[in-house]
Order: structure tokens, then sequence, then C-alpha cells
């Protein structure tokens, strides 16, 4: 099994401030939150130590399906920018936010996903250009957020020929069960636990996701691709790991 971990825990502080605490845990993937305050990151610095990286992009203030075409564009420029960081460390995966619909704009929703579309389009073209995959992460039950329901995804993603990154814990947020989760889509996947009501990050096991179901699963499907491990804390991290080594 190949286990990530995200900078989330972190993401307050710098984090090649801990990325030794990371290399510690006997890991594989480190996942760079490229966003404020880690929005620009030394490259050089990252390849020394024994990680491999993977890309979330940029969240905060971003909208691939905005209506406002500067915003839209800002937003697919900032994408790019976490695409080069990931050409730059040889990481093949950058996690992409399909976008939301702002409350003013809900009228205007068969544009909004149009937008989204676009977007998610121009992203994987410079994403092939460099040899790096955009895959596109499922949205927790939260009002506005886009793509919350795994199989409309997976739909979009079929017809443009990408990948998903998937994320359980908004899965069950949103209502899906462990037995539903599996797609051909699916190039990456993110864990962290809830129950099913919000979505907490909280350590695997403290909430009430099957996880040892959902990797046997993957498994029989023959996934062989990241598990990244998303909680909130350094000591969530741990817990998550020692969690994910045991039911492996």
């Amino acid at each position: 099994m190949k286990i990530g971990v995200s900078s989330l825990s972190v993401y307050k502080e710098n984090i090649l401030n801990n990325l030794e605490f990371f290399e510690k845990l006997d890991i594989d993937y480190f996942e760079i939150m490229h966003d404020y305050p880690n929005a620009e990151i030394d490259s050089e610095a990252l390849s020394t130590y024994n990680l491999k990286y993977t890309l979330h992009s940029p969240m905060v203030d971003m909208n691939l399906a905005s209506l406002n075409k500067n915003v839209q564009k800002l937003s697919i420029a900032e994408v790019k920018k976490s695409i080069d960081l990931a050409r730059e460390l040889n990481s093949e995966i950058v996690v992409v936010h399909p976008g939301r619909v702002p409350f003013l704009s809900k009228p205007f929703f068969k544009e909004t996903i149009a937008s989204s579309r676009e977007s998610i389009k121009i992203c994987r073209d410079y994403g092939i250009d460099l040899g790096v995959i955009v895959a596109i992460e499922n949205m927790p039950n939260v009002d506005g957020f886009l793509y919350q329901d795994i199989f409309e995804l997976n739909k979009l993603l079929n017809e443009l020929e990408m990948n998903m990154t998937l994320d359980v814990a908004h899965a069950y947020t949103a209502g899906f069960m462990e037995n539903e989760l599996y797609f051909d889509s699916v190039k990456h996947i993110h864990l962290s636990d809830n129950n099913h009501k919000f979505d907490d990050h909280l350590s695997l096991g403290e909430g009430s996701i099957d996880f040892k179901a959902v990797i046997d699963i993957f498994t029989k499907n023959n996934y062989d691709e990241i598990y990244t491990i998303e909680v909130n804390d350094k000591e969530s991290v741990v817990k998550s790991v020692e969690y994910l080594k045991k039911i492996q």
C-alpha cells in the first residue's frame, strides 16, 4: 500500500519546517496544500527529503466554475502553477476542486456547470502537456459545492477521459456508503473519518467509516495508487498512519 499524508495537519505553518517529522513516519508520499502560507515553496528544498510528493491546488479564493471570467481565468492560472510545481517535483498527481455555485449564481446553475467543465478541460490539457495528471476531487455535503454526487463526477470524468481523487469522507457526508465508492476513474484517494454529517477530518477509526471495507474493495479491483491521510493535526496523523498499516 502506498501511504501519503496531507499537509493539512500543519497548513498554518511553513511545511518545510515539518518535513523531517513526516519523513520519520515511514510514509511514501506527502501532499502539499499549495496555498497560503505555502503558495510559494522551494522545490529544491523539498527534493532534499526522502519523500515523494503530490499537490493539492489552491482552494482559498478559488472557483473554477465562476461566471466572472476574470475570476475563472485567475483560478485556472493558480491550478496551472500547481501543475508546474508538480512537474518540478516529478509528481504525477495534482488534486483539483471543481468549483462552487455562489448564492446569487444559483439561478444560473447550467452556466456554472459549463464554466466548471470548461476550466477543468483547460487544466486537463495543460497537465497532459506537462505529463501531470489532474485528478478532480468529489466535494462534501456543503451548500453550493459542485459534484458532491460521485456518480455525476464519474460521468463527467469518463466523458473528459480524466481521473478522480476520491475523498472517502466527502462521499460519506454526501450519503454514499463504502460499497458504492469504487470507480475505474479513481487515481488517488483521500482518507479521514467522520460520522456522516460533517467533514470533520478526524483520525481514522474515530468516526464511523469502515476503511477496511473501502480498502478491500479497491484492492479487489487492483487499485495500486496512493491513499493520502488528510487529518487535522500531527497526533491524528500518527494515529491514522498506524491504523492504516494495521488494516491493510
